[in-house]
């Protein structure tokens, strides 16, 4: 709160509410981008899923780097030179309005999906230590968010996110050597145990795709390390506030290189988790997103715990703060612009400011009707929100940076095509009802039987296929430089 009206003086024009261009050192939008990424999902999320299965999920994770380093000296400085603050600007340029929209409204759903599940993360989790209403949890959590972005914009989103992201290495490591030191035999006995009870590995190894294996989870996050750091409003933010192109290079090395130790100790915890409660006992009934809130309050001592309790608030209040601001840039650029256009740049930095609250308050109802409901198993159901949502937005991006013969035309029957695929696809994969659990629609043998994880993937390709063979019955398009990959190569020095 007290950063947030630190920073407030300086929110007077819209760029300095959602850019603040130049004012952060590479290392701090590098711990930013780490934050953002990093939420009370991975805080509670993956020691749940460490303790309840063994390390799958934490592959796509792993892909980030691996695809990323390869592509991210050229995306961040081609969005810099073609876009002035929304990320699917560059669609509209490429592919025109149709795709602008789609893949902003595609965005804003996963956001506030996304943005609810956080919400009701952290309202679960204290209410787990505390015995405080998870309702007024929410609530104060909720609003302390909204005023924290809506005073202090993106220069508070920023420092709050490097602040948060030392408490959240430092939580981490406590929390695991705690666990480790508290096994008996150490850690020796913790891998043994873990190995004997499937707690390890990354498996099932097989080649199907019909369920949750590793080849489909490195499938997924390929295809969610581009869509995450080269069409999500919230990372591409990051690379537009920096002072010079090599600044958001940097900052983006820096925030791929540091998630991937953080996911790996939160799932690590969970594992360790999982063998200290194989020794000791657990109480009955109790579930996995519970487990590490009782570690928490029960094995460590006052102060650490109220460290802890802080890293877990600060976390879920950073990543959405990040979440806010861009969500109120692209209702600000990619329609409230587009509606009203010719307005004083007074009148826009008031509407962006309105869209953060209207945002906010959207997302705690989000969170409030995921704690009525009782949602579980959240960090699978967050992955395969990305999964659905995806709509094929990849596909429209890869298409625009490396083809050139790929149209508008093409471009938006493989749209409709992916849409219609994915409908498909969800309505008869997806059962209804408790005791008698039936598809919402059931074609027998013609249904979808893959992998949830594996839509997202689909609808990518069909994007990308469909696309380009009907852009071919059109005219090639006449493209403005530095659209394509090609072209910017040819000019990045001029």
């Amino acid at each position: 709160m007290l950063l947030g009206f630190r920073f407030a003086h300086k929110q007077n024009t819209t760029e300095n509410y959602f850019l603040s261009k130049g004012n952060f050192p590479s290392w701090a939008l590098g711990l930013s981008l780490l934050s953002t990424l990093i939420s009370s999902v991975t805080f509670l999320g993956y020691p749940a899923q460490g303790f309840g299965s063994n390390w799958i999920l934490l592959v796509q994770g792993l892909m980030v780097p691996i695809v990323l380093l390869g592509t991210i000296w050229f995306i961040v400085p081609l969005f810099r030179k073609v876009i002035g603050l929304s990320t699917y600007e560059y669609f509209e340029k490429r592919f025109g309005g149709f795709a602008r929209y789609y893949s902003s409204l595609s965005f804003i759903l996963r956001q506030f999906a996304g943005m609810g599940t956080v919400l009701f993360l952290i309202a679960v989790a204290i209410n787990k230590m505390t015995s405080i209403n998870p309702y007024i949890i929410l609530l104060v959590v909720g609003f302390i968010l909204v005023i924290v972005n809506l005073k202090g914009g993106i220069q508070a989103v920023i420092w709050l996110d490097v602040f948060q992201g030392f408490m959240l290495f430092a939580s981490g490591i406590i929390c695991l050597g705690i666990l480790l030191f508290s096994i008996k035999g150490g850690v020796p006995e913790a891998i043994k145990i873990a190995t004997e009870n499937d707690r390890t590995g990354f498996g099932p190894y097989d080649f199907k795709l019909t369920h949750l294996t590793l080849i489909v989870m490195i499938i997924n996050g390929a295809f969610y390390a581009i869509q995450k750091y080269g069409t999500d409003q919230t990372v591409v933010q990051r690379y537009l506030t920096a002072k010079t192109d090599k600044s958001a290079i940097r900052a983006s090395f820096l925030g791929i290189l540091l998630t991937v130790p953080v996911w790996t100790i939160f799932m690590f915890i969970g594992t360790a988790l999982f063998v200290f409660y194989k020794q000791t006992g657990l109480p009955d009934g109790m579930k996995a997103e519970a487990v590490f809130p009782y570690f928490i309050m029960t094995q460590l001592p006052i102060g650490v715990i109220g460290f802890i309790v802080a890293a877990l608030i600060s976390a879920a209040i950073c990543s959405l703060s990040a979440d806010l601001n861009s969500l109120a840039a692209v209702g600000m650029q990619d329609y409230y612009k587009k509606l009203r256009p010719g307005k004083t740049d007074r009148q826009y930095l008031f509407i962006s400011k309105s869209l953060v609250v209207i945002s906010g308050i959207i997302s705690i109802g989000i969170g409030c009707l995921y704690l009525i409901t009782g949602n579980e198993g959240v960090l699978g159901v967050i992955f395969t929100i990305y999964a659905i949502f995806s709509g094929g937005i990849v596909g429209i991006f890869l298409l625009g940076l490396f083809s050139a013969r790929a149209n508008w035309q093409g471009v938006n029957i493989g749209i409709v095509v992916c849409i219609l695929f994915t409908a498909y696809a969800f309505f008869t994969s997806t059962p209804i009802g408790i005791k008698n659990p039936r598809l919402l629609v059931d074609f027998g043998k013609f249904n979808f039987t893959h992998h949830k994880l594996m839509l997202g993937v689909y609808s990518h390709l069909v994007v990308i296929i469909v696309g380009y063979i009907a852009s071919l019955f059109f005219p090639k398009p006449e493209l403005e430089k530095n659209l394509l990959y090609s072209s910017w190569k040819k000019n990045r020095y001029l």
